[in-house]
């Protein structure tokens, strides 16, 4: 059984991971801090029946989460004409051929992109993936296959993964 201090420590230790991969999930700073901040108060929710590992937990949750928000039709938040005073800025964009490579994998599928987030970012195994998207090891294989077919394709990910990106 955990405790509240348990999941304390687990925030402080990997809400900073966790922030990174809905990033890549969503392409958004402020959409992937809602996301991890709705994933975490979900996991809080259920803490005390968490095994001993609660990392395939919480990625599922944050996985599940982010395709249930791509199925609404209206996101609670109305786009405006006029933007903000100052907005900071990301500071990878300055980086082009991660810049590159985002916006490559921005463009494969949810599901595709979610089994490359997971297993190259998140370097999770095959097995833990089939778990968290609630699909068998197969699929999450043949989904990454599918993904990186499409990425050798994109000239984008091509330059990126000749500069040692795409590893």
């Amino acid at each position: 059984m955990r405790d509240r201090a348990d999941f304390e420590g687990y925030v402080a230790q990997r809400s900073a991971r966790l922030l990174r991969t809905a990033y890549l999930l969503c392409r958004d700073w402020g959409q992937a801090e809602d996301l991890t901040q709705t994933a975490l108060a979900k996991a809080w929710l259920a803490w005390r029946r968490v095994r001993d590992d609660p990392d395939p937990y919480v990625y599922r949750i944050l996985a599940n989460t982010h395709a249930s928000w791509w199925r609404r039709r209206w996101r609670s938040e109305v786009p405006t004409g006029i933007l903000p005073e100052n907005v900071l800025e990301d500071p990878s964009d300055g980086f082009g051929v991660r810049e590159e490579l985002r916006t490559a994998l921005a463009a494969l599928p949810a599901k595709q992109r979610a089994v490359l987030v997971l297993r190259y970012y998140a370097d999770l195994p095959d097995g833990q993936i089939a778990e968290i998207l609630g699909c068998s090891a197969v699929t999450v294989r043949s989904q990454a296959a599918r993904a990186l077919a499409k990425l050798r394709v994109d000239p984008a990910a091509r330059a990126a993964a000749t500069l040692g990106e795409l590893t």
